[in-house]
């Protein structure tokens, strides 16, 4: 294998594979937006419902991504540590495609650590003969050691964006990429949840890896006309744009629409249902919150006005709906075409996804028509924001801050934010900047975790609007959809009950199974070396079952070229 400059390649491009795209984490068609406060899921049998009603832990996990990544760090691994004495050909290219192992060993230790806090670092190819008996790494080790990937991807991978490679080869990661996830595993460590002295260094060290990339200028944010179709890959004028920095490979595919469309449009599911709150958090156009006596809010006409992200991220009671030839106003209220009481698939919070969806795409009819989509891990919009919620942690709201907010605002058609605001003023816009701009992209899930501001928005009731027609009259009363548990144990992932019984010293993640670690750096109790062994050693024992994975992972992807672009 390590003979042939292809079968080198071949086996490189495999490791694109084990990264995550979210659009179905469920297997039903959940968003994981509905274990957070931004959604419910129309099937209230779907285990993303975990996260909300008290039930998950050890015994009821969900979203356990800890053995596909690890087989995932196995296979790149296995290439940084054989391709130095490689055929590869032209030799210069080596230290390129040893830049994107580093990314992506980098990429899925920082899927395990917004996870897990801190974990095994796997820095060699385990085999079934090493003793897997390892200590769990620190939260600084593991924030060091991504950081240190990183760094060396930026070194060593040509291509600064995507459009510098070659077309047969866009998608693949650029100096760009590692800059994005350098700077968004730094913004997680800066934080609350790991950052409890509030460094300030450690916001600048976030904020200065964001302008890297900015000052990168290869990267840029879409038009207001064009950002709707961020996501489509079909479209030319978004065909691997400027604003995604990096993403999984596009799949052809029209499930997105089919699970997450409005129930009347051609049998759609309708399974990403947003809350009252998301839809709250919303400005009025004029840059006003709703709460806001002078905002013109009205109550009784709730969508007049607004943020113009509202009605392209969110399908609300009026809006206009459009899959092939069917266009319609899009009907939510009582006994209205799209919310029939007796569909088990009606909308629970009278609204449905937007984001994401094709009005190109067509589903449950006799010729469908698919669109490619990529699962998009770094966008410049959420970069943007990064740097001035890091800068204004490291220094206050200076105009760098203004000048990073207002650019995300002012692409949708928002006004600027006001001037004179304080410290404390300014990080609330930027949380409502994030929660609106990145809804549903597994933005806020994350977020409130690592704000440890969990107990305050995920351990309460959500809403929804539940709308009444008398004639042509409309009223418009918030109902609570349901209320949700949030405690200490819930910021980060449990490991499965049945790896902690193999082994008393199996250690467990923050406060499941009665046991509360610390989320702190290197002198947390919880993160300093305790043995976390078990669940690891099993998660490589069942990699290592897989004895002709060598040559099976040739076979996932036999060319670049074979993947979905």
């Amino acid at each position: 294998m390590w003979t042939t400059d292809r079968r080198v390649r071949e086996y490189l491009n495999n490791g694109y594979t084990y990264l995550l795209s979210r659009y179905n984490v469920d297997n039903g068609g959940a968003l994981l937006a509905s274990g957070s406060d931004e959604a419910v899921n129309s099937n209230l049998n779907s285990n993303v419902n975990y996260f909300n009603n008290g039930t998950w832990s050890s015994l009821k996990t969900f979203d356990e991504q800890y053995t596909n990544l690890y087989t995932g760090l196995w296979v790149v691994n296995t290439f940084l540590q054989k391709s130095p004495t490689a055929v590869v050909y032209p030799a210069s290219d080596l230290a390129g495609l040893r830049g994107e192992a580093f990314f992506m060993r980098a990429m899925m230790h920082f899927e395990l650590f917004k996870r897990y806090g801190g974990i095994v670092l796997a820095t060699k190819p385990f085999t079934a003969g090493d003793d897997l008996n390892l200590p769990r790494n620190s939260v600084d080790e593991v924030v060091k050691h991504i950081v240190t990937d990183c760094d060396s991807a930026i070194a060593q991978i040509g291509p600064a964006w995507t459009r510098d490679w070659d077309a047969a080869n866009w998608g693949r990661a650029t100096k760009a990429a590692g800059m994005a996830l350098k700077a968004k595993v730094l913004l997680y460590y800066a934080s609350p949840l790991y950052n409890t002295a509030n460094d300030l260094v450690r916001w600048q060290d976030a904020a200065d890896a964001a302008k890297a990339l900015i000052d990168l200028n290869k990267h840029g944010l879409l038009s207001k006309a064009d950002f709707p179709s961020l996501w489509d890959y079909t479209a030319t004028a978004t065909t691997y744009n400027k604003e995604v920095i990096f993403a999984t490979s596009a799949s052809n595919i029209n499930t997105i629409e089919s699970n997450n469309a409005p129930i009347g449009f051609t049998g759609g599911l309708g399974r990403t249902n947003p809350t009252q709150e998301l839809v709250d958090a919303f400005e009025m156009a004029n840059g006003l919150p709703i709460t806001d006596p002078a905002s013109g809010y009205n109550a009784q006409n709730p969508y007049a006005g607004r943020d113009p992200r509202l009605n392209q991220f969110v399908i609300y009671n009026g809006a206009t709906f459009k899959t092939g030839s069917l266009t319609r106003a899009v009907e939510t209220f009582d006994g209205g075409l799209d919310n029939v009481l007796t569909n088990v698939n009606s909308t629970k919070s009278g609204y449905y996804l937007r984001k994401f969806l094709s009005s190109n795409a067509t589903y449950n009819v006799t010729s469908i028509t698919n669109v490619r989509r990529p699962w998009v891990l770094f966008r410049y919009a959420d970069i943007l924001l990064v740097r001035a919620e890091a800068l204004n942690e490291a220094v206050g709201p200076d105009a760098e801050v203004y000048d990073a907010v207002n650019a995300v605002r002012n692409r949708s058609g928002m006004p600027s934010l006001p001037a004179g605001l304080s410290k404390d003023e300014m990080r609330a816009r930027i949380k409502n900047e994030r929660r609106v701009e990145l809804c549903f992209e597994e933005q806020r899930f994350f977020d409130v975790r690592r704000w440890k501001e969990g107990e305050t928005y995920f351990n309460r009731a959500v809403h929804g609007m539940k709308i009444t027609k008398s004639g042509t009259t409309l009223t418009y009363t918030p109902f609570v959809i349901e209320t949700r548990l949030f405690a200490a144990k819930n910021y980060f992932y449990p490991f499965q009950q049945s790896e902690i019984n193999k082994a008393k010293n199996c250690p467990r993640t923050l406060g499941m199974n009665s046991i509360i670690l610390s989320p702190g750096g290197s002198d947390a109790a919880g993160f300093q070396k305790s043995n976390m062994s078990v669940h690891f050693r099993s998660a490589v024992a069942g990699l290592l079952l897989l004895v002709s994975i060598h040559v099976t992972a040739q076979k996932r992807i036999s060319s670049w070229g074979d993947r979905e672009l």
